[in-house]
C-alpha cells in the first residue's frame, strides 16, 4: 500500500517534467553558460554524444581530479539530456547518484530516475524499480512516473489499476495522472471515455492547462464546434491562461467547420504567442494559413521565421514544402527544398518526400524518377515512404513490374512490415483485373515474406486465375502452412 503522504515542491516539479509535453528548457541558459565558461563537469557531461560513451567514467574521472560534483547541477545536466532524448546517459547519471551517500535523493528524483529506466530498458524494468524503491518514495510524482510508463506503453488495464491506487492512497491532487488517462484513450481512439475522465477529475482537483488541450483535442476528433466553444469559456471561467496550442486547436476546429472569420482570429491570438521558445508554434502556423488557402499569411510567418531563426528545422521545411505544394506552386517549393538540400546535413526522405508526393499525386511520373535520381546522387537514402509513394504512382499508370518492383524495396526497407491493408488491396486488385497470375503469386510471395498473408489475399489469387482461364495451384496446403483461415472457394 502506498503511503499517505503529500509531495514535496521538489516531486510535484518532477511529475510535471513527466507529462505529454516535452521537458521545458529553461536550465538551458544554465548548462550552457557554465560550458562557455570552460571545462566543467556539465560540459563533459553534455558532449558525451556516442551513446557507448558512458556517463559514470566522466563523473568518475571529475571526483579522481579532485572536483566536487553538486545535486543540483546533476539534475539540470539530467534535464537537459531528456529533453534532447539523450536517455542512456541521463539514466547512467541517475544511477550514479544513487550510489552516493551524500546525495539526497527525493521523490522526484526517483520518480525522473524511474521514467528513463522505463524508456532505456522497458516497462518490466521500470515495474521493478518501483518496487525496489523505499516506501518514503512511493510518492505521488513516482506513481505518476509509472503511471505515464503505462500509459506510453498502452497498458491500459494496468493504468487503471494505478489510478485507483493513487485514488486510494490520496494522491490525485493534481491534473496530470488524469492528462496522462485522457492521453491513453485519446491514443487508442477510446474517445467515450474522455468526458468520464475530466468528471473524475473535478471530483479531486481543477484542469490545468494541459487538461484543456487535451479537451479540445477531443472536440477536434469529435468536430463540435459547440463544444469547443464551451469548454474555452470553462477555461476563462477556471482562469487557465490559454497557450499557442489552444489557439492552435481552436483555429483548426473553427477552419475544418469552415468558419474561416473565426478562424483567422484564433490564429491572430495564436501568432501572439509564438517566441523563439514556443517555436513549434510557427510550424502549426504555416500548416494553418495554407489550409485557408492565405497565401499572403503564409509568405508572411516564414519570413518572419527567416528574421527571428538562423537556420530552419527539417520539420519547418516540411511544413513549408507541403504548404507550397498545397498552391500548387512546385517552382518556390523546389527553391525552398534546394536551400535546405544546401542547409541541412540530415538527408532525411521525409523532406524530399513531399516533392515527390506532390510529382505523384499530379501523375508526373517522370518527374518523379527523375527527382528521386537526383536525391540518390544527393546521397538521400530512399525510405519505406519513398518506395509506397512510386507504388500508388505505378498503379496509376498500370505498371504492375514497377508496382512489385518498388513495393519489394519498401518492404526491404523495414525489419518488420506495419501491414497497410489500403495498400495491399489495391495492388492484388490491379492484379486481378489483368489476370496476370505470375504476378499474383510473386506478389503473395512477397507478402508471405512480410509475415501479412490473409485469406482475402488467396482468394484473390483464385479470382485472378479464374480470370485468366487457368487451374489455380493447390491452396489448401498453402494456406494451412500460412496459418490463414479457410478461404471462401470461388467457383471457376
Amino acid at each position: 500500500m502506498l503511503a499517505r503522504r503529500l509531495a514535496s515542491p521538489f516531486a510535484a516539479a518532477a511529475a510535471r517534467l513527466l507529462s505529454t509535453a516535452a521537458p521545458a528548457a529553461s536550465s538551458a541558459g544554465g548548462v550552457c553558460r557554465d560550458a562557455g565558461r570552460g571545462d566543467t563537469l556539465g560540459k563533459r557531461l553534455l558532449t558525451l554524444i556516442y551513446p557507448k560513451r558512458s556517463a559514470v567514467v566522466v563523473l568518475r574521472q571529475w571526483a579522481e581530479e579532485g572536483r566536487s560534483v553538486q545535486k543540483y547541477q546533476l539534475n539540470r545536466v539530467v534535464r537537459e539530456l531528456r529533453k534532447y532524448r539523450r536517455f542512456k546517459h541521463a539514466l547512467e547519471i541517475c544511477e550514479w547518484m544513487r550510489t552516493q551517500p551524500e546525495m539526497r535523493l527525493l521523490p522526484g528524483d526517483h520518480a525522473v530516475h524511474l521514467d528513463l529506466v522505463a524508456k532505456v530498458r522497458g516497462l518490466a524494468s521500470a515495474e521493478k524499480f518501483f518496487e525496489d524503491m523505499p516506501e518514503r518514495a512511493k510518492a505521488p510524482s513516482t506513481c505518476n512516473a509509472l503511471l505515464h510508463a503505462y500509459v506510453q506503453h498502452g497498458m491500459r488495464e494496468k493504468a487503471e489499476a494505478m489510478l485507483a491506487e493513487m485514488a486510494r492512497a490520496g494522491y490525485l491532487t493534481c491534473a496530470l495522472p488524469f492528462n496522462h488517462m485522457m492521453s491513453m484513450y485519446m491514443a487508442s481512439g477510446e474517445l467515450e471515455w474522455v468526458p468520464a475522465v475530466i468528471k473524475e477529475l473535478r471530483r479531486y482537483t481543477v484542469p490545468d492547462l494541459v487538461t484543456y488541450n487535451i479537451w479540445l483535442t477531443y472536440c477536434s476528433k469529435k468536430n463540435s464546434v459547440k463544444s469547443a466553444e464551451k469548454v474555452f469559456d470553462l477555461m476563462k471561467d477556471d482562469r487557465v491562461v490559454p497557450d499557442w496550442m489552444t489557439f492552435s486547436l481552436l483555429a483548426s476546429i473553427y477552419i475544418n467547420a469552415g468558419l474561416h472569420v473565426k478562424g483567422r482570429d484564433a490564429l491572430v491570438e495564436m501568432e501572439k504567442r509564438a517566441s523563439r521558445k514556443e517555436r513549434a508554434a510557427y510550424s502549426s502556423l504555416l500548416t494553418l494559413y495554407a489550409s485557408l488557402s492565405d497565401r499572403g499569411n503564409l509568405d508572411r510567418v516564414w519570413n518572419k521565421m527567416k528574421q527571428i531563426f538562423r537556420k530552419f528545422s527539417d520539420t519547418e521545411y516540411k511544413c513549408m514544402l507541403i504548404s507550397l505544394t498545397r498552391f500548387d506552386d512546385i517552382t518556390e517549393a523546389m527553391n525552398i527544398y534546394r536551400e535546405w538540400e544546401s542547409a541541412s546535413g540530415t538527408r532525411d526522405s521525409r523532406i524530399p518526400n513531399t516533392i515527390l508526393s506532390y510529382y505523384i499525386k499530379k501523375g508526373m511520373i517522370e518527374k518523379a524518377e527523375s527527382f528521386l535520381s537526383h536525391i540518390v546522387e544527393k546521397r538521400v537514402k530512399p525510405s519505406y515512404s519513398t518506395w509506397e509513394l512510386f507504388v500508388w504512382g505505378y498503379l496509376g499508370n498500370n505498371r504492375t513490374d514497377k508496382v512489385l518492383e518498388c513495393l519489394e524495396k519498401a518492404l526491404s526497407c523495414v525489419e518488420k512490415w506495419e501491414p497497410n491493408q489500403q495498400l495491399a488491396t489495391a495492388i492484388f486488385s490491379h492484379i486481378e483485373k489483368t489476370g496476370d497470375i505470375e504476378a499474383a503469386e510473386k506478389l503473395l510471395v512477397m507478402f508471405r515474406e512480410a509475415g501479412y498473408v490473409t485469406t482475402e489475399m488467396y482468394n484473390s489469387v483464385l479470382r485472378t486465375y479464374a480470370k485468366a482461364e487457368l487451374m489455380p495451384l493447390i491452396v489448401d496446403e498453402r494456406m494451412e502452412q500460412d496459418n490463414s483461415s479457410e478461404a471462401q472457394m470461388i467457383q471457376t
